[in-house]
């Protein structure tokens, strides 16, 4: 079981292990595999997302090697899926729904399997996914390598993973002299803003002095589109990410993104989840998070491998009892958020938002491509389905909108340090039996 902050490395951590331990095709041992040309490796995440980025950085670190990787994920066709798996692969990595599909359909076999990673274990197995995970770990070898890596790992989640492991190891990668669980290269700010004009706070929050990649994390599907819309009016170059998008449409934000076509991506926590891009400087939490870990796992987006960041909470009425209880667990010191207003001289201090910015970005500085410059690809394939296997249709966060309304908000600032991720990792070791 491996645990850390956000940033540190996770990924690398156990793809280096899986990727030594793996024989290649082209490697002495491979003819005399038991199961030559299926998985020797098997690593579930919670989204296509997440998936995609865990192959794309397991690819980097094995250019020099023959080994095959395969991803699987749902939201797109089936065949090219099928058809990478019958060429044969030695790292399998995939969403727990199309890997079940396939399983179940006869073309995925897992009876070569001796290395098994659950990436973002506490989503996978706190938050629904536990059925599905069962389903396939009933499906490989007892005989195996079993690595867990998180943020979080509460104790409910830890006795739900010593059941699919003998004897865990649990490592935990942290300074001796940092105790808090959030990055300390994190600043957070924490306002009390009225719902009514938190369009009006972001569009100034996205003109700060520095800012560069912003993700902005929405509760439900609806409230990230209309948010993505109504910037989009503003004049902002945005992307979004939630589930009621088809798998073509979600690369193509994550692309524009990264590319820099858009410099502000509308997320929810799902969709989102384990996302790793560079350089961004500031998270924007539209609405409270429901707990401490969602909080960490949001913020770990900005601050990551040392780097600094502003992570910036919106806080509702409503949800300041919610609020109070992730600053006492977090000893944040912020129980009660200042209110804030889009004319709050605090605001602009605390952000270094010049005076007498506006709620609309000015013409001459919408200098980016924008969404639609990059491609949208045809995937085809299926309707997403509960774990981010896609759903279709292409909500957007174009144009068209209602600007914002509002009027004031109320805030406070606070700053915390200290973000958590999952980041550890478990070397090599025994290759065949070690569990």
């Amino acid at each position: 079981i491996g645990q850390a902050k956000t940033g540190t490395g996770k990924t690398l951590g156990f793809g280096i292990p899986v990727l030594e331990d793996v024989i290649a095709p082209d490697e002495e041992g491979y003819e005399d595999l038991l199961n030559p040309n299926k998985p020797q490796a098997l690593i579930i995440l919670p989204t296509r997302e997440l998936t995609k980025q865990v192959a794309q950085d397991l690819r980097e670190a094995a250019k020099y090697l023959s080994t095959r990787i395969v991803e699987i994920y749902g939201g797109v066709a089936f065949e090219p899926q099928i058809e990478a798996l019958t060429r044969g692969a030695d790292i399998v990595v995939g969403t727990p729904g199309r890997l079940i599909d396939l399983l179940r359909k006869g073309h995925l076999h897992l009876s070569g399997v001796e290395t098994v990673v659950l990436d973002e274990a506490d989503e996978m197995l706190d938050l629904g996914f536990l059925p599905d995970v069962e389903t396939l770990l009933a499906r490989v070898p007892e005989n195996r390598h079993t690595m867990l890596f998180s943020a979080t790992m509460p104790g409910p989640v830890v006795a739900l993973a010593r059941r699919f492991m003998v004897h865990p190891t649990h490592i935990r990668a942290q300074d001796p002299d940092d105790q808090n669980q959030t990055v300390n290269t994190v600043k957070q700010v924490i306002y009390r803003v009225h719902a009514m004009n938190k369009v009006e706070v972001i569009s100034r929050i996205l003109q700060a002095r520095g800012r560069g990649r912003t993700v902005i994390f929405c509760r439900t599907k609806r409230t990230a589109a209309r948010l993505g819309e109504d910037l989009s009016a503003r004049g902002f170059a945005v992307g979004a990410l939630h589930g009621d998008l088809g798998q073509g449409a979600r690369e193509q934000a994550l692309r524009a993104f990264r590319n820099g076509k858009v410099d502000v991506l509308v997320a929810t926590d799902v969709a989102a989840r384990g996302i790793d891009v560079d350089d961004v400087t500031h998270v924007i939490n539209y609405q409270c998070p429901e707990d401490e870990k969602i909080y960490i796992h949001r913020i770990g987006r900005t601050g990551r491998a040392g780097h600094s960041g502003t992570a910036i909470t919106f806080v509702d009425w409503d949800d300041t009892p919610r609020w109070s209880l992730i600053s006492k667990a977090l000893g944040l010191g912020v129980p009660e958020p200042l209110e804030t207003y889009h004319t709050s001289p605090h605001l602009f201090t605390d952000l270094d938002i010049p005076e007498g910015t506006t709620g609309r970005l000015p013409r001459a500085k919408r200098t980016r491509a924008g969404l639609d410059a990059e491609v949208l690809e045809d995937l085809g394939g299926s309707s997403p389905r509960s774990e981010g296997r896609g759903r279709g249709g292409r909500s957007g966060s174009r144009s068209g909108s209602r600007g914002g309304r509002g009027r004031g908000g109320r805030g406070r600032s606070a700053r915390g340090s200290s973000t958590s991720s999952s980041d550890a990792s478990r070397s090599r070791g025994s290759r065949r039996g070690s569990q």
